[in-house]
């Protein structure tokens, strides 16, 4: 490995993916746009600032101090594989996805962003580019790093599709499976990184030359890069815990108010049914659906228009 100067880099390789999602994106929004499926600008700021994120890593001065030490590489894959992803993951609406889920093959994908095979995907992909063979040999050639790079946004957004994402999820996920689900995720991160912590030596002879020009022993740069690891995952890990209550309460109160209005309007609902449609993010759909409906017996109590009054 060369020692490569802290500078803006250009990595057509891993720059390209993002331009390629980034413009079907604007395209498909532009689409929407004036619909009612219309992507909320919130939504579609999400999904480019962590298309921004991830690009802004790839090209800044971090990108090639990623070359010469650890812990500025583990920086760049946790910004890239956990907030980036999770922000673009965060911008996708169900709408947005339909085009690629009316194509076959992408349809039967689907099964991937499964809770019970996203995780497991995830770790593996994660432990697996940490195995120091692979690790080293990313750091040597462009197309494996570049490779590595997709494969940790690509599982990073898989992982977060089952939180955040509108593929349909499994009935029996609720909020306390989504939070075992963090806790897993947690448990599989903060077993890597004491493995940094605690591994007893360094497990990359390729930064020695970078450690040395900065200055770090190869044993306190694999620290820092375990230390960096383990602070990262327990903030997002909190926030993520924060968010799944408040997502909690928000769609008890949703799931409340669209069973009262039925009831208001006398249009049958049952309970699972109001709680798909607000676990799916469709409870305005829903909402505006009954607001439309006309029941033939009328709300409880009210008369009919062919009744005398």
């Amino acid at each position: 490995m060369t020692t490569a100067a802290a500078t803006f880099t250009f990595a057509p390789l891993q720059i390209a993916p993002a331009v390629v999602t980034a413009a079907l994106y604007w395209r498909r929004a532009r689409t929407l746009s004036g619909t009612p499926r219309a992507v909320p600008v919130a939504k579609q700021v999400a999904f480019y600032s962590g298309l921004a994120l991830i690009v802004m890593v790839l090209v800044s001065p971090l990108a090639s101090l990623a070359e010469e030490v650890f812990w500025a590489h583990m920086v760049e894959h946790l910004v890239i594989a956990d907030l980036g992803a999770l922000l673009v993951v965060v911008g996708l609406t169900g709408p947005v996805l339909a085009p690629v889920m009316r194509i076959n093959l992408f349809d039967k994908l689907r099964v991937l962003a499964h809770p019970l095979v996203a995780l497991p995907l995830w770790a593996i992909d994660l432990v697996a580019w940490h195995i120091p063979a692979l690790h080293e040999a990313a750091l040597h050639h462009d197309g494996v790093h570049a490779l590595q790079h997709l494969c940790f946004i690509f599982f990073g957004a898989n992982v977060w599709m089952c939180l955040f994402g509108p593929l349909p999820k499994p009935t029996w996920f609720g909020t306390g499976w989504k939070a075992g689900y963090i806790i897993a995720v947690r448990l599989v991160g903060a077993a890597l990184a004491n493995a940094f912590l605690f591994g007893g030596g360094a497990f990359y002879s390729a930064y020695a030359p970078g450690e040395a020009l900065h200055g770090i022993s190869p044993g306190d740069d694999q620290v820092v890069a375990g230390s960096i690891m383990m602070v990262e995952e327990s903030l997002l890990t909190i926030g993520l815990f924060c968010w799944l209550f408040l997502r909690a309460a928000r769609e008890n109160d949703e799931r409340q108010e669209l069973l009262d209005l039925a009831t208001a309007r006398g249009v049958p609902l049952t309970t699972d049914r109001a709680a798909r449609a607000v676990a799916a993010g469709r409870g305005a759909e829903l909402r505006a659906r009954i607001e439309r409906s006309v029941s033939t017996s009328g709300p409880p109590g009210a008369t009919s228009p062919d009744e005398g009054g």
